[in-house]
């Protein structure tokens, strides 16, 4: 079959000389996926096919698989598309990131047919004009949301860095809250200081659950030795304990699972492959005593998959739920799923390094 897609390209090139590469391979694309956004309809059927919903593949650019995937995931958290979405009827600002994802989403949101393709050319420039290359590497350090201003200002060039950022519907949508309390062991004097978060991120171990990997977050650990903790209620450095609690849940939970390791023996970054069970339904366990609503109770939608054996080579996909069925992301590709299919992305159980699709980012959204 693939001679077939190398005749045709051949053939559109010559037919069209003076298009470029990108606009020919875009027409490409759209040919060979009207098939499959026929069959995705007929999957679906008329009848329970959503209202007002839109079901866009998106082309991708040269090693932008990463950005398709959160951007899908991302659309399908429904609080954020609908403030996007109103963020662009508001009077018109400078371009920016914000802006340019906003057109993004209203594209799509607006497309006259049900299911497709779309290039979102605009935004992979602008994104690459910003942040660079960052947003083609696959290492932990990489932020986990790129496509949000990295303080929550939604205009962060008209923002004074000598003053707080704003709180924004960003902030209200993702952010929340951690408590560090450390306690000194000689005067049982507890002191807390809190930091909020867009995004959390965690270790991962063999045949776990994301549960599990949580408790881990907020461990308690001992300050002793030459990491005593000064005391100012003793005045001087005493052993004490330190743990990190959830003070404020965020109306949207974003997990950053910590997949790639760097290892001192191999002087290189390697995945962790790990089975790490993640729930369709979320109670956190690891918040404070003062935490607000810590009963709050949170259902998956969306999942960021990592495909490959390494950091350097791989691919990501996206799974969304979308009213009452999941689909799949594949850049252009978009399929419908089983629930049950979701387990095909925990990890594997054997040590072994070897290719696998791993659950890599997790976005939880709260029932109120």
């Amino acid at each position: 079959m693939h001679w077939v897609f190398v005749l045709f390209f051949v053939f559109i090139t010559n037919l069209w000389p003076c298009r470029s590469t990108q606009e020919i391979l875009f027409h490409f694309v759209s040919v060979f996926q009207g098939a499959n956004a026929s069959a995705l309809e007929k999957e679906i059927g008329s009848e329970q096919f959503p209202v007002n919903e839109h079901y866009f593949g998106l082309v991708n650019f040269g090693n932008t698989c990463y950005c398709n995937s959160v951007l899908q995931a991302l659309y399908f958290c429904r609080p954020f598309r609908e403030k996007i979405l109103a963020y662009r009827s508001q009077p018109r600002r400078k371009e920016n990131l914000l802006t340019c994802l906003a057109d993004l989403f209203h594209s799509i949101a607006n497309q006259k047919r049900k299911v497709g393709v779309i290039p979102p050319k605009k935004f992979i420039t602008r994104l690459r004009k910003e942040n660079g290359e960052r947003i083609e590497k696959e290492r932990d350090e990489v932020d986990t949301l790129p496509f949000l201003p990295s303080n929550g200002s939604l205009d962060s060039q008209n923002h004074n860095s000598n003053t707080p950022p704003p709180s924004t519907w960003v902030h209200e949508i993702f952010q929340g809250t951690l408590t560090n309390e450390t306690r000194c062991l000689t005067c049982e004097t507890i002191s807390s200081k809190d930091e909020d978060f867009l995004d959390l991120s965690v270790d991962v171990e063999q045949n776990t659950s994301i549960t599990h990997c949580l408790r881990g977050f907020s461990n308690t650990e001992t300050l002793c030795s030459e990491y005593k903790y000064y005391c100012e209620e003793c005045r001087s450095k005493q052993e004490a304990h330190k743990r990190m609690r959830v003070k404020k849940l965020p109306m949207i939970l974003a997990l950053h699972l910590k997949r790639f390791k760097y290892m001192e023996q191999l002087q290189r970054y390697t995945k962790l492959s790990y089975r790490v069970v993640f729930p369709l339904e979320l109670r956190l366990f690891n918040t404070s005593g003062d935490a607000t609503n810590p009963e709050r109770l949170y259902d998956l939608v969306a999942v960021v998959v990592h495909c490959g054996s390494g950091p350097n080579r791989g691919h990501y996909i996206a799974i969304v739920k979308s009213h009452d069925f999941w689909l799949l992301f594949d850049d252009d590709i978009v399929e419908k799923i089983d629930a049950q299919a979701i387990e095909e992305f925990y990890g594997l159980t054997s040590e072994i390094s070897k290719n696998s699709e791993s659950g890599y980012i997790l976005f939880y959204q709260s029932r109120d």
